[in-house]
């Protein structure tokens, strides 16, 4: 196998409504009803897809909410991605703190979306 990247990551819920609504006025990202219930969230070339957990397929029966734990990119400066989170009353987790990402350093904050998943913001610093 000659592995290139992610093409999307799935998060199960068992609140679609909230999560949809999070992702969307908290993270900024693009809502699309993929079809009918199926939602998905785009952002830059990536996508996260959103399972509802009473409709989970049988391959993916052992996908437990809550436990989904991420990292995403953003440009904007974590002092902005603070006042954000502040703004939508959403507790930080941790950070900010240097970290060492997939291509270098990195600053991130860490917080909760409202199913419990992780959440790790993050921009990449100077080498």
């Amino acid at each position: 196998m000659d592995i290139q990247g992610f093409d999307h990551i799935v998060i199960s819920t068992s609140k679609v409504e909230a999560i949809v609504e999070f992702y969307r006025d908290v993270c900024g990202m693009k809502v699309v009803e993929e079809r009918p219930q199926k939602w998905a969230l785009h952002f830059g070339s990536s996508k996260i897809s959103i399972q509802d957990a009473s409709a989970l397929p049988e391959i993916a029966r052992q996908t437990t909410p809550g436990t989904a734990n991420f990292r995403v990119y953003t440009n904007r400066d974590i002092e902005e991605v603070l006042r954000t989170l502040r703004k939508h009353n959403v507790d930080v987790v941790a950070g900010p703190g240097e970290r060492i990402g997939a291509t270098g350093k990195i600053l991130s904050v860490y917080f909760n979306d409202p199913e419990g998943n992780l959440v790790e913001v993050c921009n990449r610093l100077a080498p």
